[in-house]
């Protein structure tokens, strides 16, 4: 068995929590960043991601720190913000946590030979100009997550 240093050099280059993403429903995002901003939050972005994601997000910061939190609004039936919605009894919630990486493309090819299940098949185009992929919440048979995980590289903090 090698150093702790030496085990260390095997993790795919995690830095920080980037966000923690909550789910919310549909005509709430608005109400739900106010109330964010009532307690010192501030939104710092705000897209609309198509693709398989189809939703509308908003960032929010607290002081000066990296730590974010995403609000997720499905803008449709078939987002899968939606379908979580749905599984959750129609009520918004977790969604998932975002690790902060230095390479998306070597924290994949890490984890994909550590056997972790990835839903992405590489590594994609996520919102503000990042590079992402995500973690399936049962990634590892022998010791499960048991919720989902993005891996988010910002090419702004390079």
């Amino acid at each position: 068995m090698g150093s702790f240093q030496e085990e260390l050099k095997e993790v795919p280059g995690i830095k920080f929590v980037d966000h923690v993403a909550i789910a919310v429903k549909q005509g709430e995002l608005d109400g739900q960043v106010k109330a964010y901003e009532m307690i010192g939050f501030r939104e710092i972005h705000r897209e609309e991601v198509l693709g398989n994601d189809q939703v509308r997000e908003a960032l929010l910061e607290i002081g000066s720190g990296p730590n974010l939190i995403q609000l997720l609004e499905p803008l449709n039936a078939d987002s899968p913000v939606q379908k979580l919605i749905e599984r959750n009894g129609g009520r918004g919630g977790f969604a998932h946590v975002a690790f902060r990486v230095e390479s998306a493309s070597r924290a994949f090819d890490a984890m994909k030979a550590s056997g972790f299940q990835i839903i992405d098949q590489a590594p994609r185009k996520g919102s503000r100009g990042t590079t992402v992929f995500f973690v399936h919440p049962k990634s590892r048979a022998d010791n499960p997550f048991g919720f989902l995980i993005e891996i988010v590289e910002d090419p702004e903090s390079k």
